[in-house]
């Protein structure tokens, strides 16, 4: 089974043909559009691992956009030990669904 390291943002991700990813957002995109990621990091097969310095020239992985989605509301909490000295916000980061197509090495 072939599979690729990405890099998306500041995070790295493992992925495979058929498997669903979600990545940052990337605009308002419509459902069927094909996004290629080009900084790849790594593939590997049965045969054996290629690893970039630091990304593999010419490879690039090929996705489709499912949907866009609004990931866990995080909550944060600020507190000084002085009177009226607290404040609370929150958060929800929105992120792009996409299933991948192709890895090209």
């Amino acid at each position: 089974m072939t599979y690729a390291i990405i890099k998306d943002g500041s995070r790295q991700i493992k992925v495979a043909v058929d498997k669903r990813i979600q990545i940052d957002y990337r605009g308002d995109q419509e459902p069927g559009t094909v996004i290629e990621l080009p900084e790849v990091l790594a593939v590997g097969d049965g045969s054996g691992v290629k690893i970039g310095q630091p990304t593999l020239a010419g490879a690039k992985v090929v996705t489709e956009v499912i949907s866009d989605f609004k990931g866990p509301k995080l909550t944060v909490a600020k507190f000084r030990r002085r009177k009226n000295s607290k404040r609370r916000t929150g958060h929800r980061q929105i992120y792009t669904l996409v299933l991948v197509k192709e890895i090209i090495s």
